[in-house]
Formats: C-alpha cells, sequence, structure tokens
C-alpha cells in the first residue's frame, strides 16, 4: 500500500482527471479487479490517506509502518568515479607514450603505400599534409584524454584481424580519423576523401569519442569473447534495450485491456499511418476517418487518450543488437544488473544512461555483408587460386561500374533496393565519388526534396552548376555544386565564415536540429567571417540561407565513404568473381526463403546455374564451381545444419554413397531422423543415385528399420550371418522398386515446399505465352516506380489465408508467384465474393490491381480483377490489333494473313496498324472483323510479320 504524506499531493478520487492515467494500489487485487471494486467510474487512481486508513483499520500499524520506512530512506544516486578500464601498456610506457607508439609505427605501414600512389600521381594532397595532420591529432586526443580509449578499440581490433575476422573498413564519423587509419581501426584514407577529424572530434564538443566497428555475422562474438576475456567476465555485458510502444501497438494493448473487441481495435488500429515518425496525435490530425470514429464513440475516444499516454514507454526489455559496456571493476558495484528468461545477463541501465553515467560503451555490429565478402574471398582463394586484396582494388575498374550503371546491384551492400537501381541507370556513376554521394542522396530527405534529381541533371549538363563565390567550387566541385555532406557545411562554413573546424561543428549541429537561438548567433559570426573575407552581404546571406536549407539534408561524408567502399567492394566481386560471389550471397540468405528465390533469379539472368542438391556432391553450404553453384543441403528445409554436418563426416569417412539403403546403412540416424530423410527426397538429393522420388518414399520406413538395425548390431559387436553380402547397397539384400515417379505438378510442389522455390519445372511454364503478353510486371521489376500504379502481373497464388472483417465478410490475403519472385495481394470483401472459386492456392491467374509501396519498401497489390490463366485469351482481350509493316508487305503475307482470319473467326474486335517508318496509322476495317485471339492465332500472324506484331488490348 501507498499512502500520501503532507507536502506531496497525489489524485484522489474527488480530483478531476477526465483524461488521464491514474494508478489504484490495493492489496491482493489486481488492477481490474480493483476496477471493479473500489469505484464506478473507469479511471484509475491513488487513494486518498482517508481511504487508505479505512481499508486498512483492522492493522492501523500497516500504513504508519510505511510512512516510516519511507523517511528512513535516504539514497541519492551519484556519480562513479574512474569507470573507464585500465588498459595495460608495456613496461616503461604511459597511456599517451603507448599511444603514440602505436599510431605512429602504424602510419609507417601505410607510408610506403602512399608513397608510391603520390609517385603515381594517385594521391589528393602531398604526403608532407598527412605527417602534419597525424601530429594534429595525436595532440588533439592526448590532450582530450582519449588515448585510453583509442587503446582499447585497436586492442580488439587488431585481434580480429590477426584471427582473420572480417573487419568493415569503418563506420560513421571515425573514419575521418587519421590515427584510426594508421592504427588500422579503419581503412578509409581520410585525406584522399575530404574527412574531416573534426566532425569525429574536437575541444569545442566535448564528447567521449564513439567508434562503432562492424565485424563479420558469424564471429562477431569471438571478438566480445575476447574482450570478457581480456577485462574479466564480471566486467563485461550486453547492454538492454527497451522495446516501447508504437502508435498501433498501444492502441491494440490498451484495447485488450479495456475489453473493446479486436476486430473494432484493430479496425482502430490500421487507420493510423505505418511510417516511422507517426504519432497518434499525428495520426487523428492527417485521418479524417480516425477522428470521425474517436468522435463518434466514447469508448473510442478514451482508448485513444490513453494509448497517447502509452504511446513511446517501454513495453518489454530485450538484448541491444551491438552494445557491450566495459567497466574496470565488477559491473555490479556499478549499475544494475537483469536476467532475461532466456538467462542472459544484461545491464539494467539503457545505453544512453550508461553513457551519462560515463561507462565505456562500444558498439560491435554485425554485418552479414562482411560474411559474403569472406566466403566469397576464401573460394576465390581456394577454387582458383587468386590471391584478391580487396584493401588494394582499382576504384576505377570499367567492369564494376558498368554494372553500377546498368542498375545490376541486387545484393550489392547498399544499392540493391529498386529506387537505388534505377536512379544508378539515371545517374550512371563514373567514378568512386558519385558512390559516395549516392550513399549519402538515398534518404527520405533528399528524395522527397528532389535533390536527387537535381544531382543526375547537374552530373548530365542538363542543369547548370553556379557558384555563389569561387571559393565555394573548390568545396562543391565534386557534388556538382549540391551541399551533399554534412562535412561541406563545416567547411564552407570555416573557409568563407573563419570558423575554426570545431566551431563549425557546432553550427553544423544546430543547424541539423533547427535551434533558433543558437543559429542566430551564429549567422552574425557568419556574417562578420565573410565581411573580413571581403564576401558581399547580399551573397553571404544567400549562402548561409543555402547552408541552413541543406544541412538538415546533408549526411555525414566519412559514413558514406567507408560503405560506398563496402558497396564497390561486393560488386567488384560479382563483376569479375560472379560464381563465387552468388555461392556466398546465396549461403547467406539460407534462413530466408524469399531472398533466395530473388538471388536464385538473378543467377538466372546472369547465366549461372544453380545445380540442384545431390547427396553427393552438396556441401553444408552453397559453393561455385566451374562456371555453376551447388546447392547447399543445409539451404534445404527441416534437415538443419547438424544433420548436414553428419551426414557430410559419414562422406567424408566412406566416400560416395552408392545406394540409398547404404546412405541408411552408414550415417548415424541418431542425427539424421526419418523427416530429414524425407525432406532430402522431395528436394532431389538423392536423383543422382538413379532412384524416382515416389520410390524411395516408398519404402523409406523399410530402408530406415534396416539402418537402425544396423546401427543397433555396429554398437553391440554383433555381425551379419552373412557377411560377405552388403544389405546396404541393395545387391543380395533390398531392392528399390521402380514405381514411377510423381506427376509433375506435385513433384514441383515438393521441391517448392522443400527448397522454397521450383527447380526441375515450374507451374507457369506452359503460360509463358500469356505472361508475356499479358504481364506488365514480373515481381522483381515492381518498386518504387510502381507505386500508385494500376498494374497487370501474372503469377501464382501461394500462401492463401482467408481473413473476416468486423461485419463478417470474408476477405484473403496471399502471396501472387511468378518466376522471379513472390508479392502480397489483398482482395477485399467484395473481390473475395466475385472471385472466391479462383482464390486458393496454386491457382495460376492474371491479377489487376493498384500497386502499392510503403515507406518500409513493402510492396503489394490491392486486386480490382483476377482472370484465371487458362481462360485469358478470351476474357481478357478486348480488342486485337494487327501491326503490319508496309515497306515489306506482299500479295502472298495477305492472302495467308486473309486465311489466318477465317481460320481463327471469334468476337473479339480486329484492327490493323500500318506501319511506315515513324507513322503508325490506325485502320478500323469498314467491315465487322472479330477474332479469337488464342495463342496459335498470335503465333501464326508474328510467324508471318515479325515479333510483337500483334497487339492484345485488355480493359474496358
Amino acid at each position: 500500500p501507498l499512502v500520501a504524506t503532507n507536502d506531496c499531493h497525489y489524485p484522489t478520487r474527488e480530483d478531476s482527471f477526465p483524461h488521464e492515467v491514474l494508478l489504484c494500489v490495493q492489496t491482493g487485487k489486481t488492477l481490474q479487479d480493483q476496477n471493479r471494486l473500489s469505484y464506478k467510474t473507469d479511471q484509475f487512481y491513488f487513494k486518498s490517506v482517508k481511504e487508505m486508513e479505512s481499508l486498512f483499520s483492522h492493522v492501523p500499524e500497516a500504513l504508519s509502518n510505511t510512512l516510516k520506512i519511507a523517511e528512513e530512506c535516504s539514497f541519492e544516486l551519484g556519480q562513479p568515479e574512474n569507470i573507464v578500464p585500465n588498459f595495460e601498456v608495456p613496461s616503461g610506457y604511459s597511456l599517451d607514450t603507448y599511444f603514440e607508439k602505436v599510431v605512429r609505427d602504424g602510419f609507417k605501414e601505410r607510408l610506403d603505400d602512399l608513397k608510391e600512389k603520390e609517385a603515381q600521381g594517385k594521391l589528393a594532397c602531398p604526403v608532407e599534409e598527412y605527417h602534419d595532420r597525424l601530429d594534429g591529432e595525436i595532440e588533439m586526443i592526448k590532450r582530450m584524454k582519449f588515448p585510453g580509449y583509442f587503446l582499447i578499440v585497436w586492442d580488439f581490433i587488431r585481434y580480429a584481424r590477426e584471427n582473420n575476422i572480417p573487419v568493415g573498413p569503418g563506420r560513421g564519423s571515425a573514419a575521418g580519423s587519421l590515427v584510426s587509419y594508421a592504427m588500422q581501426v579503419t581503412n578509409v584514407d581520410p585525406l584522399q576523401y575530404g574527412l574531416l577529424f573534426e566532425r569525429f572530434l574536437n575541444p569545442e564538443r566535448v564528447t567521449p569519442p564513439d567508434i562503432d566497428i562492424d565485424f563479420c555475422m558469424l564471429r562477431r562474438s569471438e571478438v566480445i569473447d575476447y574482450v570478457t576475456r581480456k577485462y574479466g567476465r564480471a566486467n563485461v555485458s550486453q547492454i538492454i534495450t527497451f522495446g516501447t510502444m508504437a502508435a498501433r501497438g498501444s492502441i491494440r494493448d490498451v484495447g485488450r485491456s479495456m475489453n473493446i473487441p479486436y476486430a473494432e481495435v484493430d479496425k482502430i488500429a490500421r487507420l493510423v499511418p505505418q511510417s516511422p515518425d507517426t504519432t497518434l496525435q499525428k495520426a487523428l490530425s492527417s485521418v479524417r476517418e480516425l477522428k470521425q470514429l474517436a468522435e463518434s464513440d466514447s469508448r473510442y475516444q478514451q482508448l485513444i487518450d490513453v494509448a497517447s499516454r502509452l504511446e513511446g514507454l517501454a513495453r518489454h526489455a530485450s538484448t541491444h543488437a551491438a552494445g557491450v559496456v566495459i567497466a574496470p571493476r565488477p559491473l555490479i558495484d556499478l549499475i544494475p544488473l537483469y536476467k532475461s528468461n532466456k538467462d542472459e545477463i544484461t545491464t539494467q541501465y539503457s545505453m544512453s544512461d550508461l553513457e551519462r553515467l560515463g561507462l565505456l560503451k562500444m558498439d560491435f555490429l554485425a554485418l552479414t555483408t562482411l560474411t559474403v565478402i569472406a566466403q566469397a574471398h576464401s573460394q576465390i582463394d581456394s577454387q582458383l587460386n587468386v590471391q584478391l586484396d580487396l584493401d588494394e582494388l582499382d576504384l576505377c575498374d570499367p567492369a564494376t561500374f558498368s554494372l553500377f550503371c546498368e542498375g545490376r546491384t541486387s545484393g550489392i551492400f547498399q544499392f540493391e533496393s529498386s529506387g537505388m537501381r534505377d536512379i544508378l541507370r539515371r545517374l550512371r556513376p563514373s567514378r568512386f565519388e558519385d558512390l559516395i554521394a549516392l550513399n549519402a542522396l538515398y534518404r527520405p530527405g533528399p528524395i522527397q526534396g528532389g535533390m536527387i534529381d537535381d544531382f543526375i541533371g547537374r552530373r548530365h549538363g542538363k542543369v547548370t552548376i553556379e557558384y555563389e563565390v569561387p571559393a565555394l567550387e573548390e568545396i562543391l566541385k565534386e557534388t556538382y555544386g549540391v551541399i551533399v555532406y554534412q562535412e561541406q557545411v563545416m567547411q564552407i562554413a570555416s573557409k568563407l565564415g573563419g570558423f575554426s573546424l570545431g566551431e563549425a561543428d557546432l553550427l553544423r549541429r544546430a543547424m541539423g536540429k533547427k535551434k533558433k537561438q543558437v543559429m542566430k548567433a551564429q549567422k552574425m559570426k557568419f556574417l562578420a567571417g565573410c565581411k573580413i573575407n571581403e564576401i558581399q552581404p547580399v551573397k553571404a546571406k544567400r549562402i548561409f540561407a543555402l547552408m541552413e536549407q541543406f544541412a538538415g539534408y546533408g549526411f555525414n561524408k566519412s559514413h558514406s565513404t567507408a560503405y560506398a567502399l563496402l558497396a564497390y567492394q561486393t560488386a567488384y566481386l560479382k563483376a569479375h568473381y560472379p560464381v563465387q560471389f552468388m555461392a556466398a550471397l546465396l549461403t547467406s540468405e539460407m534462413s530466408s526463403t524469399d531472398k533466395i528465390v530473388k538471388h536464385l533469379e538473378d543467377c538466372k539472368e546472369m547465366g549461372l546455374a544453380v545445380l540442384p542438391p545431390d547427396i553427393n556432391e552438396s556441401q553444408l553450404h552453397f559453393v561455385g564451381s566451374s562456371g555453376d553453384i551447388k546447392f547447399g543441403l543445409a539451404a534445404i528445409r527441416n534437415v538443419g545444419e547438424s544433420a548436414i554436418g553428419s551426414v557430410l563426416l559419414c562422406r567424408e569417412k566412406i566416400g560416395r554413397f552408392s545406394s540409398f539403403y547404404e546412405f541408411c546403412d552408414k550415417v548415424d540416424l541418431r542425427a539424421v531422423n526419418k523427416r530429414v530423410v524425407e525432406s532430402l527426397i522431395k528436394a532431389g538429393a538423392f536423383d543422382s543415385l538413379g532412384y524416382h522420388r515416389k520410390s524411395l518414399m516408398e519404402i523409406l520406413d523399410r530402408a530406415f528399420e534396416q539402418g537402425q538395425k544396423a546401427e543397433r548390431d555396429r554398437r553391440s559387436g554383433q555381425k551379419g550371418l552373412f557377411p560377405g553380402v552388403d544389405h546396404s547397397s541393395g545387391e543380395g539384400g533390398e531392392d528399390v522398386p521402380d514405381t514411377g515417379e510423381w506427376p509433375d505438378r506435385q513433384k514441383w510442389a515438393l521441391e517448392r515446399e522443400t527448397l522454397g522455390y521450383y527447380v526441375t519445372g515450374h507451374p507457369l511454364q506452359e503460360y509463358q505465352a500469356e505472361l508475356r503478353k499479358f504481364s506488365q510486371y514480373s515481381v522483381a521489376d515492381m518498386g518504387e516506380e510502381t507505386s500508385g500504379k494500376e498494374i497487370a502481373i501474372g503469377g501464382m497464388i501461394t500462401g492463401f489465408r482467408k481473413r473476416v472483417n468486423k461485419r463478417g465478410d470474408t476477405w484473403a490475403m496471399f502471396q501472387l508467384e511468378d518466376l522471379s519472385g513472390a508479392v502480397t495481394a489483398l482482395a477485399w470483401a467484395d473481390i473475395y465474393k466475385r472471385y472466391n472459386d479462383l482464390l486458393q492456392d496454386d491457382v495460376p491467374v492474371l491479377l489487376r490491381g493498384r500497386c502499392e509501396v510503403s515507406a518500409r519498401g513493402d510492396i503489394q497489390i490491392i486486386a480490382t480483377e483476377i482472370i484465371h490463366l487458362d481462360s485469358l485469351w478470351k476474357e481478357a482481350v478486348s480488342k486485337t490489333a494487327i501491326r503490319i509493316p508496309l515497306p515489306a508487305l506482299d500479295e502472298s503475307q495477305i492472302s495467308q494473313l486473309k486465311s489466318l482470319l477465317a481460320k481463327h473467326s471469334g468476337t473479339c474486335p480486329l484492327e490493323f496498324e500500318l506501319l511506315e517508318q515513324q507513322c503508325r496509322i490506325r485502320v478500323i476495317p469498314e467491315e465487322d472483323l472479330s477474332v479469337d485471339p488464342i495463342p496459335s492465332f498470335v503465333e501464326a500472324v508474328e510467324n508471318l510479320f515479325g515479333e510483337n506484331s500483334v497487339a492484345l488490348y485488355t480493359g474496358k
């Protein structure tokens, strides 16, 4: 029980709080019980002193004791001291001197390469400038007392590199530090790309450095284990993170507690937009239907009011994806710890609170791209015996830029979205700096602000590039006069306004956060500096306004450069070593069927064959070999890596499996259960042994029993009566009866069940003509450019699910799958009612509807018409046109056309389009000519007048 003290007022029943969520506390009762038993209204509140005295009249000391305990408790949470971990340096060194030694030794390793580039004219500035910059950074870091931090980071990255754990080239503003580059903490030359140390660290903004590191997804834990061993398990912990109640989620949670039917709550929640910055208050002001609902029913009004107050509050705890805290002594002495339901120990304070306390927080991020690069590199080395140094790639490679220009960037880090591919085709980048700029520009702000279109126009000379003053050209030339980077804002303030780079960083931050008072003072300082530099006041004001406009869009160039380098490395591998790269990419996505299908389609477009799984040839993962890619057995559903590992171990001992019985006899059936073998059969893994899949399924139980008996005999030391007879091979023992194969449709369906896609055939293959004529897009082609459009697309219905709305009407959600992938489709109640006979799994249809693309890039189609592909030619075609090239027309063609029209007479109106040079003449016959536009007719006419000489018009 809680009780109000005299100097603190808690809300009571008498207080009026029409829209507040208040708390009622009562011993031994749930909140809902209290809600029913304690008061008649539907509000929560703190009980008054009188109510508590009445409630506990039988034990009055309970109340006085709680007050006594509260008065005797006095605790102030102070700031711990000396909570940065100690980095042990060799004897004879201090932190400062050892830090400087490590930096200068590392720079010596970089120096030869820098001098070679300078001699070749490839260095952006003389080597002497590197020495000056390095001296300045070292002194700054020592003055700010951060050498220990840099040594800690250097140490665990050194461990990772020495143990061949892939490390990213850099992330965030740390890539702008030459000290980081010298220590090999980052791998981006900051002077080569005009990156600023002050964006990372400067005395005007005294905050600790923040170096986030990307590691290979599979081996990141090894680095954390190293740090844990080095600094002590009690001193190192991962960090907690709190999942908060989002706008939609808070409505659903509150709706449950208010016992409002789910259908009603769901309807309200769905009216809230899904964009990341949405709040309930924003939704109420922008979504008319939501506001009308709130005003129509007092329950809905209270639901939204309560949800608004809960929005943003912590809902559950989990482990932060990257954060690790390191302390000089046991964390239990410094902060509270949290043990999850999974027995994971994390800090009980969140990351921001830990930083406020001054504890050292590191981000160890897992990046799948580094795993892909490492696996591709390994296969290149082992298969081709090529010693490829990805850190020394030619950044002007024609084949790599050809890949970017053509938008063939599926699977390329940061450049694989459909929107980005479209921009690449329009921009046609020709230098590494273009990739850096696109990495920075492809964000909601610049896209919505039209910056990308302006950038492309300037790049191709369609927009005139002008500079207010000549000094701006040096800063903005690489981005065609557009302010793209935060560093450019800083350079303008420094060069024109006389700011130090540290002061310019403060200006940049103020601009980005729209701090008006700070901006006003900074503007006066900038104008004064421009006056000293003899820049006209009118121009100075325009330049400041330009900086202010673009500062909100500006992106960290250091981060963009490091990630553009990763993108270039993946593109280089795809351009020069496509087999090994795609094998590694497929392996990295084995848990995602949708992505596997997407990458397999990309392989097909690249002319790479992905061989079906083979029990004697396939490895655990996808492997590139001799121009082909062998399917990874672990990618088969329901098998698991441990089971496949056992199979491969057995294969390594005995060689190739000669029969299905031998497989069942030799593998460890405790690790490889019947379900695993079923999946291998359905996936076709035993096809190379000469069996039909149907036959193997029929004898599976018998073969398994025989294998289990053989295993028991081996363990007991018994031998068969006839040791010379090999029962496992089928010779002298069990044979596999030839029962024939499953029908193609069943066989393909089982392949899809186990592999996620069709291997030996596809049900849509027989509908190629229909898809070619009637589908406007494939799934792979859909993206931002199709958003809001009415489209027609053909495919198979899969994953069909019925839903019921609050009125009791049935609607449906399903996947439409074509040869390139799958997309979500919705058939609302009226459409479901009209086409319910077609809406079921494995039905081939042409779907017409509106394409919608969410802010996250999720695509769905709202269906308006559904036609079975079998009846497409008759039902969908409203008019047929034959396109005839006049210059080549002869009497024989006219005669053959007449015969075809007579043979295929039907009910579909026919027109002619006569083509001559650039002219197209539409001819409507005087007599009503109608045809039956079936595939045989279309094929015959196109054989006569050429491909695409028949146009089929659909719609009303």
